[in-house]
């Protein structure tokens, strides 16, 4: 599987250094939206994998990055290109429509 999970000591490095566009996917594992999201989140690791780098965030172990970006629900979406959100989107989402942002 092509998905990182992201913590304060990781995400400058994967996220803001990235060369590529960076989908964060912002999830709990209590949550059944982001359970129903799994599915496309990993389609799009696997066949987007030369494009982009996905990335996860535990908002309930990493409340600090869920803080810095403003994610107040989830499961939240963002699209980071070279370090600045270019795109944000929340809740449950087709495969379509999160490409879309990128």
């Amino acid at each position: 599987m092509h998905i990182t999970e992201l913590n304060s000591e990781n995400f400058e490095k994967e996220v803001l250094q990235s060369e590529k566009t960076v989908l964060i996917d912002f999830w709990a594992s209590w949550c059944g939206p982001c359970k129903m999201m799994l599915p496309v989140v990993d389609n799009i690791a696997e066949t987007m994998k030369e494009k982009i780098k996905v990335c996860k965030v535990n908002v309930d172990e990493n409340q600090d990055l869920a803080e810095k970006y403003g994610v107040m629900t989830i499961p939240t979406f963002l699209i980071i290109k070279n370090g600045k959100e270019t795109g944000r989107t929340i809740g449950v989402q087709s495969k379509e429509d999160i490409l879309k942002l990128i």
